[in-house]
């Protein structure tokens, strides 16, 4: 059986998987932006559900990635985005390698490749919820367990069981702002996770680590009415460590920056004229944008590396020798355990923390790794990964646990790893995207050519069109990688309020400049019905 008949032969079960009904004919641009709010609306709901029986001591394997995978920890919206994204990397490599034969130009074909993402989709969803529920990171509540007279294990199923409800919720709310609403929902979610943090990182009184409340403006208010980072020795090296590090003044500078060069980066194109063919005096232009496949591809490199370290992380829990150290923090009441599990993978750490009088768990963070190819392969995510004297402030206890500090050189060989990563990741999936997406010149070109529009100048064909596309799209496609992944690793190394990190952050300002495009060319549309073909077709 070769590959395209595989996917016939599932055709039948894809075609039965339930689905968002697209809408008859054209949706006003009103009721288009009704449904997207609804579902923006739903989406901050249920990131409040908290999930029943999930203990307080459970653990955020995927922290670090919380962003841009626009997910809540605790609540129905645990996964986020993550197995919608992780299908799509699954595809989009199949494509590369040519392992799926399909012509997604043919409706037929469209339709099944369409339909297996989704078959995957469900797949990923308990791929990465049970790994997570029997791995030991999101733990049972024992207290109800007690309460309802049940075991561990029911109240851990119970716990699986919402969080594949909410995976699934998060995959019908995508298709039906794509459907009924404008943009994407895995965009409309991005915006909506990282806008939070970034207003927490403004506003927010809470106490953070270092001391100090989480939002910078709170925060200057607290350092300027108690003086708490020495200011008076501002102008030395500490100094200014405090102020810009601790006191959060890198990441709104930084925060502030990555906004106005991506609004820039987002506004530099070259505009192809086009003509009607029949309608004299009617002509456009097709944009050919300088990041031609959008950001969204570096969601899939992070994705691929969130999943890489998934894996390293349940590896070195399951089959690494474990060491542990332990101290005791009188002034909070806390017994601090350090634990360091080591693989050939690598070696990971994570802090454990215990209430001294009733011995129960207070908090635990995940694994992070220190040594070896998983902390090569895990992404910078600030300053704090690389800077030496905050990369040693940042892994405590090792010394404790008779582990060498993280020498320079490890420091910066982490920093260039990660910079390979983002930019021939960035290169390499920004081509499969426009490929599978009907993005390329070819595609592109018969789009415009049935639409009725034409290059002056140039024969009225596809071949003519394709041609004068092929000298920019793929051109601009490579660079648009190559730009967008030196953003995305400038942006992680000086970090960004909030904690919403350098991809967050470049992700959702790019995706809110293309929703107002977007918007944009639904209200021409609505003025102008004769539009919306050219629109629908190449858009």
């Amino acid at each position: 059986m070769n590959q395209q008949s595989f996917f016939y032969a599932i055709e039948p079960l894809v075609r039965r998987l339930p689905a968002v009904e697209r809408p008859e004919g054209h949706v006003h641009f009103k009721k288009k932006l009704s449904w997207t709010v609804g579902i923006l609306i739903l989406y901050f709901a249920l990131s409040n559900v908290t999930l029943f029986g999930l203990s307080s001591a459970s653990r955020d394997l995927f922290g670090m990635y919380r962003a841009f995978f626009a997910g809540s920890f605790g609540s129905l919206m645990l996964l986020g985005i993550g197995p919608i994204v992780t299908a799509s990397i699954v595809l989009q490599l199949l494509v590369g390698a040519d392992l799926i034969k399909l012509n997604l130009s043919e409706p037929r074909d469209q339709a099944v490749f369409q339909g297996t993402q989704k078959l995957l989709v469900f797949v990923m969803i308990i791929v990465e919820a049970l790994p997570q529920v029997t791995g030991g990171y999101l733990l049972p509540d024992q207290g109800l367990a007690s309460a309802l007279g049940v075991s561990l294990g029911v109240v851990s199923f119970i716990v699986f069981l919402q969080i594949c409800i909410g995976g699934v919720l998060i995959l019908f709310m995508d298709e039906v702002v794509s459907k009924w609403g404008v943009g994407s929902g895995v965009g409309l979610f991005i915006v909506a996770g990282v806008s939070q943090q970034l207003i927490t990182g403004v506003f927010n009184w809470t106490i953070g680590d270092q001391g100090l409340p989480i939002g910078i403006i709170p925060k200057w208010i607290f350092i300027f009415t108690n003086d708490v980072l020495g200011l008076e020795d501002v102008f030395t090296s500490s100094g200014l460590e405090r102020v810009f590090i601790d006191g959060g003044l890198l990441a709104l500078i930084s925060t502030i920056a990555i906004i106005l060069f991506v609004v820039l980066v987002e506004s530099t194109r070259v505009e192809i004229p086009l003509a009607h063919s029949s309608v004299r005096g009617a002509r456009g232009r097709f944009p050919v944008k300088l990041v031609y496949a959008s950001v969204l591809p570096m969601i899939l490199v992070r994705a691929l590396q969130a999943n890489i370290q998934m894996i390293g992380t349940l590896l070195a829990g399951k089959i690494g020798t474990v060491t542990t150290a332990s101290t005791t923090d009188t002034a909070s009441g806390l017994n601090i355990v350090y634990t360091a599990y080591s693989s050939i993978m690598g070696t990971f750490t994570s802090t454990s923390r215990y209430d001294m009088m009733t011995g129960d768990l207070v908090s635990a963070t995940s694994p992070q790794p220190i040594s070896g190819l998983m902390y090569y392969l895990s992404p910078i995510n600030s300053p704090y990964d690389w800077i030496p004297s905050l990369v040693s402030s940042s892994n405590p206890g090792m010394e404790l646990l008779g582990l060498s500090p993280i020498a320079g050189w490890q420091i910066w060989l982490h920093v260039f790893t990660d910079a390979a990563v983002l930019i021939v990741g960035g290169v390499i999936f920004a081509i499969f995207w426009i490929e599978t997406t009907g993005m390329g010149a070819k595609s592109v070109a018969a789009k415009i050519h049935a639409s009725g529009l034409q290059v002056p100048g140039h024969r009225r064909s596809p071949v003519s069109i394709e041609k004068l596309l092929g000298r920019y799209i793929p051109k601009v496609t490579v660079i648009g990688g190559v730009i967008i992944g030196l953003l995305t690793l400038v942006a992680s190394l000086m970090g960004t309020l909030g904690g919403a990190g350098g991809t967050g952050l470049l992700l959702a300002v790019s995706i809110t400049y293309r929703l107002y495009e977007q918007i944009a060319s639904e209200q021409i549309q609505e003025m102008y019905p004769m539009m919306r073909k050219f629109f629908g077709e190449s858009a």
